[in-house]
C-alpha cells in the first residue's frame, strides 16, 4: 500500500500557516465573564504534510489566561475536515467535524456539555475566527467568541 500523500485538500489547510493575533470579544459563559481579550494563533505544518498543528495563546488583563493546542487532519474518503482540540480546561477533545465553503472553514462539534459551532474565515486576507455554543438545555445557539486576526510579519 502506497502511503497517502499531501493534496489539494491539505494546502487548503496550510493556508492558515503562520502566526496570527488580534483582539477577540467573548460572551459570559460558564468558563467566565467574557469581555475584550487578545489572541494569538501559530498555526503549522506536520506529519509530512498530512496535518496542520494550530497553538492558541488568549491574554485578558496582561497575562495569558487560556492556551489551547488543536490538530487538523483531512478525513481520507469523505475529504471532510477533523479537528481535534486539547485546551488548558482539561476536557478530553471531541472531534469537530466540517468543510470549506469558499474561504470559510465551518466545523461542528458535539460534547457531553453540549454543541459547538466553529468558523474560520479567511475571505478578505484577515483571518476571522468564531465560536457560537448551544449548552445542555439550550434551544439556540449563542455567540461565544469572535475574533479577527492579522498575519504576524
Amino acid at each position: 500500500m502506497d502511503m497517502p500523500k499531501s493534496g489539494a485538500e491539505q494546502a487548503r489547510l496550510f493556508r492558515l500557516l503562520g502566526e496570527w493575533s488580534g483582539e477577540e470579544m467573548l460572551s459570559p459563559s460558564p468558563w467566565g465573564p467574557g469581555g475584550a481579550a487578545r489572541g494569538r494563533f501559530a498555526f503549522k505544518g506536520g506529519l509530512d504534510g498530512m496535518a496542520l498543528l494550530q497553538d492558541y495563546e488568549e491574554e485578558k488583563d496582561g497575562r495569558v489566561a487560556f492556551r489551547g493546542h488543536g490538530v487538523f487532519l483531512i478525513e481520507p474518503g469523505s475529504n471532510d475536515v477533523l479537528w481535534w482540540w486539547f485546551d488548558s480546561f482539561g476536557f478530553p477533545p471531541e472531534v469537530a467535524r466540517g468543510r470549506w465553503d469558499g474561504d470559510v472553514l465551518r466545523l461542528d462539534k458535539r460534547t457531553p456539555r453540549g454543541e459547538g459551532r466553529y468558523r474560520f474565515d479567511l475571505s478578505d486576507g484577515t483571518l476571522t475566527f468564531a465560536i457560537e455554543n448551544r449548552f445542555a438545555g439550550q434551544a439556540d445557539f449563542a455567540p461565544f467568541m469572535h475574533g479577527r486576526y492579522a498575519r504576524s510579519a
